[in-house]
């Protein structure tokens, strides 16, 4: 037979499935289009400095520290978005508790009438 899991080893497995939701979403939402547009810019002012004769000494530096700074943006954003999802995703989970507690004591409280009354 198997045997049943613990009360805490259940909480504690829905936290971590939460935590990996929060990721997923905050990683797939970090990289939006504001961000696109910006790495856009820095594509273009690259290649504009390059047709207009700039030498490759300026213009590198350049293209490191625009893509340095969609980098940063990107991570920032993404921590952010991750703070925001995981205090969702644990609300979510706290309340889905709450409600199985609700059930058990309604069911409980609905138990106890039945049997009051026979």
């Amino acid at each position: 037979m198997k045997k049943a899991k613990a009360p805490e080893q259940v909480n504690k497995e829905s936290e971590q499935r939460a935590i990996l939701r929060a990721k997923d979403r905050a990683r797939t939402a970090r990289w939006d289009l504001n961000i696109a547009i910006f790495l856009f810019a820095v594509l273009i002012i690259i290649m504009v400095l390059l047709f207009q004769g700039v030498t490759l000494e300026v213009v590198a530096p350049i293209a490191v520290v625009g893509l340095g700074m969609v980098w940063l943006v990107g991570w920032k954003q993404g921590r952010q978005l991750y703070d925001r999802f995981i205090e969702e995703e644990l609300a979510k989970l706290e309340f889905e508790r709450s409600r199985k507690i609700e059930k058990t004591v309604e069911e409980a409280v609905q138990k106890a009438l039945r049997e009051r009354w026979h």
